[in-house]
């Protein structure tokens, strides 16, 4: 995979690739990656513009590229194919493939990527993917098949097409979160993506006025084990990447348990501040570290 790949993954904003105006904007927001649509943001009818667009706007912007990912359109429909004819003389960042049903809609893309790779003089191998999970019910049964899986780096799920999926009116309780289908499909990208080994990242809030709830959630699901979240609108970014950077006091307090740890091997627990901290709490002090050290 390709050095090129943002090490920070916290924000990942969408705009609409038939809009050179919000393209734009995305591009010059602090958003760590940005995504432009082809997919549910695009009418059928302006797809093969806005596929134009996307391109002529990554071949004009080279030192933006590699944080810039495009959303094709499903491997289910017609458009996948001239998606990615279109946009990888662009050399985009990464791609996003949305309603993956399981791992051999990976493999398809990958063979796919490798073909356009070869014939545009890029890199084999080094376009990586996130793969949107969870969207269909059979997708559910399939979040833990992707360890391994080719140029997969990150996995995050969706709401609204689930609910589309199994005939639901609502994916909501009365109080706006989610009912249990949809905590459950959040669950199952956190653990299969842990399982792949690739970056989890939690979905949009559709409401992009309320910054106090978004900061609320980002936290949660961050406690929870997510790395970053999708937005759809730069307002919401700056929100989503203080929620996912880890502040001086967690750092600080993790590299004292790992110099704990450090000047006692060989112990399974030990003391602080008045409690006993076992292994999981070096590992999970470590695995912060090596975010912000990582970066």
């Amino acid at each position: 995979m390709s050095n090129d790949i943002p090490m920070k993954m916290r924000s990942w904003l969408f705009a609409p690739g038939d809009s050179e105006k919000k393209m734009a904007k995305a591009t010059h927001c602090p958003a760590d990656i940005v995504i432009f649509d082809l997919e549910d943001a695009v009418v059928n009818e302006n797809k093969p513009m806005a596929r134009q667009m996307v391109r002529d706007f990554l071949l004009a912007n080279p030192d933006n590229r590699n944080r810039i990912f495009v959303r094709v359109n499903p491997l289910d429909g017609p458009y996948t194919l001239a998606d990615l004819a279109a946009v990888m003389p662009g050399r985009p960042g990464g791609i996003m493939l949305p309603k993956v049903y399981g791992r051999q809609d990976v493999e398809a893309l990958d063979k796919y990527l490798e073909a356009l790779e070869v014939a545009n003089d890029i890199e084999r191998g080094t376009t990586p993917v996130i793969i949107l999970v969870t969207e269909t019910a059979e997708s559910m049964f399939h979040c833990g098949d992707f360890k391994g899986a080719p140029r997969v780096i990150a996995m995050t799920w969706g709401a609204e097409d689930l609910a589309d999926s199994i005939g639901a009116s609502s994916n909501t309780n009365a109080d706006g979160s989610y009912s249990f289908t949809y905590e459950l499909a959040r669950s199952m990208c956190l653990l299969g993506a842990s399982k792949a080994g690739v970056t989890p990242i939690e979905t949009i809030q559709g409401d992009f006025r309320d910054l106090d709830k978004l900061r609320l959630r980002a936290e949660g699901v961050r406690r929870d084990g997510y790395r970053g979240m999708l937005a759809i609108h730069p307002a919401q970014v700056d929100v989503i990447n203080d929620a996912f950077t880890p502040s001086e006091e967690e750092i600080s307090e993790a590299r004292e348990i790992v110099a704990l740890f450090a000047a006692n091997p060989g112990v399974g627990t030990i003391g602080y501040k008045g409690g006993m901290l076992d292994r999981p709490y070096l590992s999970r002090a470590q695995q912060l570290l090596a975010q912000v050290e990582g970066e």
